[in-house]
């Protein structure tokens, strides 16, 4: 029986996706950042590709976490634990880029792409931790009606 994917993995596909673009994209960047000479428009940019990378690394870090939680690898303390906490912060909570013309194009799509997935974690994360408050671990059922991961399977089916 072929499994379908989740919310989880597909979350997780699109995060490993994006943060593949993003790193192409900044490497290109990198590359030929020669043609702009000018420090404050490049300091910029890269203070823009930096907001990227960090939201694709809390995000990255929540979903491995959760899939860790879920298969039992982490306890719901370790979870709850700071170590595995949302900590990007206004940086990576603040839209602000995609409507910034100066910018490159690639780089607008991706600060917005990135900001919508990290908004979408923030949720999945109060929806976690609200459930874990309850004494409930949210392995392999549902959180408000949204199913997160599929159970394990019986081997011999």
């Amino acid at each position: 029986m072929a499994k379908t994917a989740t919310l989880l993995d597909r979350t997780f596909e699109e995060g490993v996706a994006l943060t593949v673009e993003a790193r192409n994209y900044i490497a290109f960047q990198e590359q030929s950042s020669g043609r702009h000479q000018d420090l404050p428009h490049n300091l910029h940019v890269g203070y823009q590709h930096t907001r990227v990378s960090a939201r694709l690394i809390q995000v990255m870090t929540w979903l491995l976490a959760m899939k860790a939680l879920l298969s039992g690898e982490i306890s719901p303390e370790q979870f709850n634990s700071a170590q595995y906490a949302l900590a990007g912060g206004e940086e990576c909570e603040n839209p602000l880029g995609p409507e910034l013309e100066e910018l490159p194009g690639g780089l607008r799509s991706l600060l917005d792409r990135t900001h919508l997935l990290y908004a979408r974690i923030l949720r999945l994360d109060a929806m976690v931790r609200e459930k874990l408050a309850m004494g409930e671990v949210p392995n392999f059922g549902m959180i408000q009606g949204i199913q997160i991961i599929d159970p394990p399977t019986d081997p011999c089916d």
